[in-house]
């Protein structure tokens, strides 16, 4: 398994539940498929450097996590076909 560091920027907009439901969404990925979550950190509502779909503020978080590849794909998928994230960038961790 290899280190992994996702960080999502998620819709201004949400609810808290929304967006506690969308943090332990991305979690849950990770830990159904043999992942492990090693640390969540979740920096809250950010002003964006730039404008995004007419947001000029979003709520960030941060998780880093152990798994294969195909986690990553499928987080990937599911964060490209949801309406909540804005944005959303991996980086494989060095060894």
């Amino acid at each position: 398994m290899r280190e992994y560091e996702v960080m999502y920027i998620l819709k201004p907009t949400l609810e808290e539940e929304a967006i506690k439901s969308q943090v332990e969404r991305y979690q849950g990925v990770v830990t159904d498929n043999g992942g492990e979550v090693t640390k969540l950190d979740e920096w809250g509502m950010r002003r964006l450097a730039y404008e995004i779909d007419k947001f000029r503020e979003g709520y960030y978080v941060v998780m880093n996590f152990k798994s294969n590849s195909d986690v990553v794909d499928e987080m990937e998928r599911l964060m490209r076909i949801s309406d909540d994230v804005i944005r959303y960038m991996f980086v494989k961790e060095d060894e």
